[in-house]
């Protein structure tokens, strides 16, 4: 579990990156989220690319991706080239701290815990304490985009879903080995699991409660943002 000087820690950084999506000024609501901004932090951690190329892999339009992009330079987390856009030194230690929340993010197949067409899991590092019935986690998801999602907490040796099954292993035995060969997940962390009609929801779904986890409340900008469609500007 985390403790309180890393909670700490973690709520100062999440309070940083979302002041990075508040508007700025009177007008319409932006048409991206923290989770499109995390996306384009995630891209551009492995290599430099392209404005246009960037909108398409984080399905937002032109307008708003050069609104990320503003935010980003502005914070000192990314610089621009002839080559495409890339992360700062700066931005390199955010995505770091990112990845310390959420070492682990992939792709999941159909299981007996979420039959979508399209699942995505992320674990979310020692917060199994702030789980209570998994409810809220799942209403963010489905929020954000998600068609389910369902949280699962690795605890005493055990894989458990509150209120579903104290021993995901005996119950759901298939999605519990899946679960432990692709996380390998310590005592206190947090797998959750969201599907969606395409990739991109259920990833969507699957950072939203993730995300939540780390404060106390869900950031208004966040659910207000999810809900829309991306719209060029």
């Amino acid at each position: 579990m985390l403790n309180g000087n890393e909670l700490s820690t973690v709520r100062s950084f999440k309070s940083f990156i979302e002041r990075l999506v508040d508007a700025k000024a009177p007008g319409p609501p932006l048409s991206f989220s923290v989770f499109h901004l995390f996306c384009a932090i995630e891209v551009m951690s492995g290599k430099t690319v392209g404005r246009k190329k960037l909108a398409e892999q984080i399905d937002v339009g032109e307008g708003a991706v050069r609104t990320i992009l503003s935010r980003l330079v502005e914070a000192g987390l990314m610089t621009a080239s002839k080559m495409g856009c890339g992360l700062s030194v700066e931005g390199l230690s955010v995505w770091r701290k990112f990845e310390v929340l959420f070492p682990k993010r992939v792709s999941f197949p159909p299981s007996e815990l979420s039959g979508c067409a399209f699942n995505f899991a992320f674990l979310v590092r020692g917060c199994g304490d702030r789980v209570e019935s998994g409810i809220e986690q799942r209403d963010v998801a489905v929020v954000a985009g998600a068609s389910c999602a369902v949280v699962v907490v690795f605890q005493g040796g055990r894989l458990h879903i509150e209120s579903v099954s104290e021993d995901v292993k005996k119950t759901f035995p298939e999605a519990a080995n899946q679960i432990f060969e692709e996380f390998k997940p310590q005592n206190g962390d947090v797998i959750v699991i969201a599907g969606g009609d395409t990739e991109l929801k259920a990833k969507h779904g699957a950072f939203a409660a993730s995300w939540f986890l780390l404060g106390d409340e869900v950031d208004e900008a966040l659910q207000k943002s999810a809900k829309q469609q991306p719209v060029p500007q």
